[in-house]
């Protein structure tokens, strides 16, 4: 079963889901980073490219996503290192500190309020991110080209690459086609039939849509929406 509310982080989602039985989830991508708990262990979960596969992990999980563009600074790493990997956040910071992270999330009513509060503490002393990512999620998430948002930004297609490396994991034209993916499988999960789903979700037609979500999930639309 699985549930979510929105974090005191803003942006932020905070999430729990334990499995009905020991069958693959498929995770798809949305362009977030996750901090993870499962069994006592703090994990990371980068930007995926493609839908992730689970393995059919035992227990319950729980989770802090982050909006994309956001964990990078938190975590003190660039996105694009972690770009399809799950690791454990101790190859990241230091082990001892990781330890004592584990035992306050452990000590906390649930795990997921003891990954809120980690990430709200560790908030409190970065930074805030670059205003100007949220404008590129935003822009793409609305169907903008990635050329005419790197010009209403002011940047040159390089500059805009690189950062959304850093920042997303991946440049902005693959950030365009993760949102749109989300974009369309909402209006799919409406009712709303495929072939208004393609024009409405921006594809050139409703096989052009199949083929990106074939791409992107591993399943054809009818298949995923299903699940």
């Amino acid at each position: 079963m699985y549930a979510e509310r929105p974090s005191r982080l803003p942006g932020a989602v905070v999430w729990t889901s334990t499995p009905a039985g020991s069958d693959p989830a498929r995770i798809l991508p949305d362009g977030c980073m996750d901090l993870l708990w499962n069994q006592g262990r703090l994990l990371v979960a980068g930007p995926d490219t493609r839908a992730y596969v689970t393995d059919g992990e035992a227990g319950a999980w729980a989770g802090v996503r982050f909006f994309p563009g956001t964990a990078p600074a938190l975590l003190g790493v660039p996105a694009d290192e972690l770009r399809d990997r799950r690791v454990a956040l101790a190859d990241l910071w230091p082990a001892a500190e990781v330890r004592r992270l584990a035992a306050r999330v452990a000590a906390a009513p649930d795990p997921a309020t003891g990954l809120e509060e980690l990430a709200l503490r560790r908030a409190a002393g970065t930074p805030p991110p670059d205003p100007l990512l949220r404008r590129v999620v935003t822009a793409l998430a609305a169907g903008r080209p990635v050329a005419a948002t790197a010009d209403a930004l002011g940047l040159g297609a390089r500059q805009l690459h690189r950062r959304s490396l850093a920042a997303f994991g991946y440049g902005p034209k693959t950030l365009a086609r993760v949102l749109r993916l989300q974009r369309a499988l909402a209006l799919a999960r409406s009712g709303l039939p495929l072939a208004q789903t393609a024009a409405r979700a921006g594809y050139a037609d409703q096989a052009h849509l199949t083929r990106e979500v074939r791409e992107l999930t591993g399943l054809r639309p009818r298949d995923l929406l299903a699940r």
